[in-house]
């Protein structure tokens, strides 16, 4: 055994926290937004631009990166022992149209931290240690969510999630094609064997409570609905009301219902409306056609059941009292998620010295999937006033310091210095 890196020591060694914040700040340019955030789309010039950026900094930290087809990125730091399952951790590069600097990517680079900490400090593991970048976490471009991670635990089929398109029509498949990004690698069954992700929380708790880590025990329950209400165009001077089928005004009934749905559901459900098309879209026509969006979340299942049986009678009556069609596709379930290997991030920051305490990802994770296949654990940091999904996303280098040691030290423990 090596005993400048036995296990009595390992727990000495630190990230550089300003080479991981250099590296987020150089990520962020890739896509920079004129209010300070970044828009970098999944499958775009810009996501490979990023994704091009990642196989540089990993093959200059000694590692071999792969590629699967599905374009999710994987990569490689040998261990003593390469027929050991890896230890793997990892997040998503792609953003939304305005998205923040650190959502998911803390994640992606937090881990190639970690690549550059056992590089620099000739740290050698028995089991090798592995970084993944997924492909469209953030469901904006192309539906559903989390599709990387979903396609390679099983959860969605390869052929079907290549075919999505996005709003223009342009495919998935050949996008990534495109940007150089479809490999050839066989989607799942790589020898993993604990995942662990890094991420700003997108809440306010953690500030709120003045604790510098989350370690996350639950992922919430998401529902996503794409309902479309067709009623009838007509002239807004001449059409008396009571002779109206007003698509528009149905729609507002219903996003006033799943905001009173989700306060009646409490604790922890949250409802949203976040799209919305409204055709003609004209001022002096009534709307005939408004297409629109419905996320429904909690962390308990039998709730956000009752939350998707309430939600669904109350589109069938409101169609029927109004006289119009509401049509609505549940396209995507999200269960809630226990992880079970959140006691290594525990360990980890009590070992470190840093405030910690239990919480819930009320938003959808790569780790969430990853669940499905082996033991696997998040770890939450603090986010200004709470704000994500947003230009205005925040953390600090400390934050980001204290989330990125907290990684290396339960990656470290797993993996077994030599």
């Amino acid at each position: 055994m090596n005993t400048s890196h036995s296990s009595d020591n390992f727990f000495k060694h630190r990230i550089n926290a300003e080479r991981l914040w250099q590296s987020l700040i150089e990520m962020a340019r890739i896509g920079a937004t004129e209010k300070g955030g970044c828009n970098r789309p999944a499958a775009s010039d810009l996501d490979r631009q990023g994704r091009d950026l990642f196989v540089k900094w990993c093959v200059a930290a000694g590692c071999n990166v792969t590629v699967d087809a599905f374009g999710n990125l994987f990569a490689r730091r040998p261990g003593r022992d390469n027929s050991l399952p890896a230890i793997c951790t990892g997040s998503h590069l792609d953003t939304q149209p305005t998205g923040g600097k650190f959502d998911g990517v803390f994640g992606v680079l937090a881990g190639v931290e970690v690549l550059r900490t056992l590089h620099e400090h000739n740290i050698t593991t028995q089991a090798p240690i592995e970084v993944s970048v997924w492909t469209n976490e953030e469901g904006s471009r192309f539906q559903p969510a989390m599709q990387g991670s979903g396609v390679y635990s099983g959860r969605f089929q390869l052929d079907e999630e290549l075919d999505k398109r996005d709003i223009n029509g342009a495919r998935l498949g050949d996008e990534l094609a495109k940007i150089g990004y479809l490999g050839t690698e066989k989607v799942g069954g790589r020898n993993i064997g604990r995942f662990y992700e890094t991420h700003i929380e997108q809440g306010p708790i953690l500030e709120d409570e003045n604790k510098l880590i989350g370690v996350v025990r639950l992922g919430q329950g998401i529902r996503w609905y794409d309902v479309e209400i067709t009623g009838r165009e007509s002239h807004a001077g001449s059409t008396p009301m009571h002779l109206r089928a007003d698509a528009l005004a149905a729609s507002a009934n219903i996003v006033c219902e799943i905001e009173a749905l989700a306060l009646r559901s409490q604790p922890g459900a949250v409802a949203t409306t976040g799209f919305m098309q409204v055709f003609p879209n004209s001022r002096n026509t009534i709307p005939g056609s408004v297409k629109f969006s419905v996320d429904l979340r909690n962390p308990d299942p039998d709730i956000l059941a009752g939350m998707d049986q309430e939600f669904q009678s109350y589109c069938v009556q409101l169609a029927e009292q109004r006289s119009l069609n509401i049509d609505v596709d549940h396209f995507w379930y999200f269960a809630p998620v226990t992880f079970d290997n959140s006691d290594a991030v525990q360990t980890a920051a009590k070992n470190l010295g840093y405030s910690h305490m239990d919480i819930y990802a009320g938003a959808g994770h790569d780790a969430c999937y990853m669940a499905d296949l082996v033991p696997t654990a998040m770890i939450f940091t603090p986010c200004k006033g709470g704000i994500s999904h947003n230009e205005a996303e925040s953390t600090t280098i400390e934050q980001c310091r204290a989330g990125c040691n907290v990684l290396l030290h339960a990656m470290l423990a797993d993996a077994q210095v030599v």
